[in-house]
């Protein structure tokens, strides 16, 4: 077992402290700042919300939909940034070790959903060797139906095109739009049995948080 996503997330932000140029370090602490004092949004999807079965694309381009991609099954749901986020990209490797195989054997369903482009979620698919479904959502519908959408600030985005990152090209409706980090427990009709939002980037579901979740569920 690896270590809790927390301390892996520590050891990545004293990293990119001594790597990441002073103006970008304090956008991001600033607007980090911000969404801790805000907390979860208001609106956030209860307990019993239906999920919307949106379009969406698999990392190959290809229409598909959540329903579909749950086979009938109940499903842990993974809202993510995109590829480029390297908070994410902690999360679903984790995830990959931790969760996959024991979903899979409990008859549940594990999906990955973010506003990027297709060839975002493939390249997140082929460098985290990802086993499970990773899907785009064109337009956050999934997104804004759980009430989990935000836009990053100006400052933020000047930050980060300092980078060389352009949300507005990464995502696939152009916009600058992202979801803030949930995971979302669904029962086998799609509604909503659990739900975790992160409104602070960096920090993520433990694993033994949406096992215990989905244990409540299906046993």
């Amino acid at each position: 077992m690896s270590s809790p996503i927390a301390d892996q997330v520590a050891d990545l932000t004293e990293s990119m402290a001594t790597q990441v140029p002073t103006d970008v370090l304090e956008a991001s602490q600033a607007e980090l700042a911000e969404l801790d004092a805000a907390g979860v949004p208001t609106g956030v999807a209860a307990v019993g919300t239906p999920i919307p079965d949106a379009p969406l694309l698999d990392a190959h381009g290809n229409p598909t939909t959540l329903r579909q991609a749950r086979a009938g099954r109940p499903a842990v749901i993974v809202f993510y940034r995109g590829a480029w986020c390297p908070f994410c990209n902690v999360a679903l490797r984790t995830y990959q070790r931790e969760l996959a195989a024991e979903l899979d054997a409990r008859g549940v369903a594990l999906v990955a959903v973010s506003p990027q482009k297709p060839d975002g979620s493939l390249t997140m698919a082929t460098a985290g060797e990802l086993s499970f479904a990773v899907l785009s959502d064109p337009g956050n519908a999934l997104g804004h139906a759980l009430g989990i959408v935000t836009r990053p600030h100006d400052r933020t985005r000047r930050a980060q095109a300092s980078l060389g990152l352009d949300l507005a090209e990464v995502n696939a409706d152009g916009t600058p739009d992202l979801v803030m980090p949930t995971v979302v427990v669904l029962d086998a009709e799609g509604a909503v049995r659990w739900i975790d939002v992160h409104p602070n980037y960096t920090t993520r579901t433990e694993p033994q948080d949406i096992l215990a979740a989905v244990s409540q569920m299906v046993g």
